[in-house]
């Protein structure tokens, strides 16, 4: 296994069990613990963890708002699965909005090549990495959080609510069945609900991490998602739980 998708998978794990230790890791990946202790050594670099005796735990809490930087880091190889998954959704001429999220920059960057895609985005690091794509991409304008390159606000809410599209795709911070779809922070999970009313069809992408995760404020119910993508197959749960709600699963 390569370093890099070791400390992929020390970061699912510790995203999950909110701590990890060095000898469990050690065997877990059958390396040597100073092995271990390089890797986290190197991600507490990147201010994903933070090294404790022992072991490591995670930096962040229900508000904490991840850096663009931090969550491309984070669970990449999940990214790129659902971005695969949902891309089959798209057919030539749709139109879409999407968030800020990292999975919807992947998501784009799978749908590279199809003809007639309008995107419409507060993200200003899609509207920057796919100048020139050959997609239609219209910004919303609006105040900028400087963390995600999202803009927000009173002019993005207004300009999304002028356009009504086939899909609205967003990711999230967390979902549980009882408190509905979540982020960290209001301003964006606002931008998010009005991107799901926008839509034909609303599609939730997030990977396995996200599943009975509580953050800082609900943005939505799950009344009104049509489709949820994920890359791992989910608890029977919640398998039940979107089937009743009809939401379509794909995994």
């Amino acid at each position: 296994m390569l370093g890099l998708e070791r400390r992929q998978r020390i970061m699912e794990k510790i995203r999950l069990d909110r701590k990890v230790y060095v000898s469990d890791l050690a065997k877990t990946f059958k390396v040597t613990e100073e092995t271990i202790r390089r890797d986290l050594e190197k991600l507490e670099g990147q201010d994903l963890l933070r090294r404790s005796y022992g072991g490591a735990v995670i930096t962040e809490s229900t508000s904490e708002d991840l850096s663009y930087k931090r969550r491309s880091a984070i669970n990449s190889e999940s990214k790129l699965a659902i971005a695969e998954k949902a891309a089959r959704l798209i057919q030539d001429g749709d139109t879409i909005m999407m968030d800020s999220s990292t999975t919807c920059q992947a998501l784009l960057q799978r749908l590279k090549g199809q003809k007639d895609i309008t995107v419409i985005t507060n993200s200003i690091r899609l509207m920057n990495d796919f100048m020139g794509s050959g997609f239609k991409m219209i910004c919303t304008g609006g105040t900028m959080r400087e963390s995600s390159c999202a803009l927000t606000g009173t002019i993005a809410s207004q300009t999304l609510e002028k356009y009504y599209v086939d899909f609205t795709f967003i990711s999230c911070k967390g979902i549980d069945r009882e408190k509905g779809i979540m982020e960290s922070n209001d301003s964006e999970g606002r931008i998010e609900s009005v991107m799901i009313r926008q839509a034909r069809k609303a599609v939730l992408l997030i990977d396995h991490s996200k599943f009975d995760r509580t953050a800082f404020v609900k943005c939505d119910d799950f009344s009104h998602i049509d489709t949820l993508v994920t890359d791992e197959k989910p608890s029977s749960e919640w398998q039940s739980y979107l089937a009743d709600n009809h939401i379509n699963l794909i995994f």
